[in-house]
């Protein structure tokens, strides 16, 4: 039997590695397709999101299935608490990469404008967050996952940066209105995905230190004496 659910739980884990990927592709493709003003590449990431769906329910229907057929405990357990976990995350990102590309028609003549309001800085610091949290979960490495955490605090700083510049610019322009709004969106969205990507990090936090640290202020946990996101 437990030969069996080792089987399972690496077939488990290979899925959502394999996911992962994908939507760090979606992410990608929607940023190029946003600072590119290329609608190819924002319908590839519109197209391709029925494919994380379907990842998505394989994932939940295997974790039931080993939970329905085997009884896990430790370790094993928390490896399916976690996939239930990062698996909702993932098809999330994929739901931001979606908004993301549907915006880039709309501001595909604003693109100067975009980069001049941080917003390249933000999508660039948020693709280099999320490939961390993916490896974090890759090579089992919970040490990873808190400097994933630490740098959450980048990404709101910089999403309260950029709205403040968008609202000086609609006072400054009233032509600017609509495609600073916009912007303050597709800010916005970038700014979810950091925190699903620290939702991410916290479980594998979980799965190998048995630690839960959400609401993490009020446990004592120190993120100051742990790494940055590698350059």
């Amino acid at each position: 039997m437990y030969q069996y659910l080792e089987e399972e739980l690496e077939q488990l884990k290979t899925r959502i590695i394999k996911m992962g990927t994908l939507v760090e592709e979606q992410v990608e493709f929607a940023v190029k397709a946003l600072f590119e003003g290329n609608e190819e590449y924002s319908k590839i990431v519109i197209d391709r999101d029925d494919k994380v769906d379907k990842f998505d329910v394989k994932i939940e229907r295997h974790c039931q299935k080993i939970f329905a057929l085997t009884q896990p405990v430790a370790i094993d357990l928390r490896l399916i608490m976690a996939a239930l976990s990062i698996n909702k995350d993932l098809e999330r990102m994929g739901d931001i990469a979606v908004n993301i590309a549907e915006r880039v028609y709309l501001l595909k003549d604003h693109i100067e404008l975009m980069k001049n309001l941080k917003v390249e800085e933000m999508a660039i610091k948020s693709k280099k967050i999320l490939k961390c949290t993916l490896d974090s979960f890759v090579n089992n490495d919970p040490e990873m996952g808190y400097s994933v955490i630490k740098s959450d605090s980048i990404i709101d700083k910089l999403d309260w940066e950029i709205f403040d510049l968008c609202i000086n610019e609609m006072m400054n322009n009233k032509e600017l209105i609509k495609p600073c709004s916009l912007i303050v969106s597709v800010a916005r969205n970038f700014e979810r995905l950091s925190d699903h990507c620290t939702n991410i990090a916290e479980e594998v936090i979980f799965l190998w230190e048995s630690k839960i640290i959400k609401h993490r202020k009020n446990l004592g946990v120190d993120l100051e004496s742990k790494p940055d996101i590698p350059d």
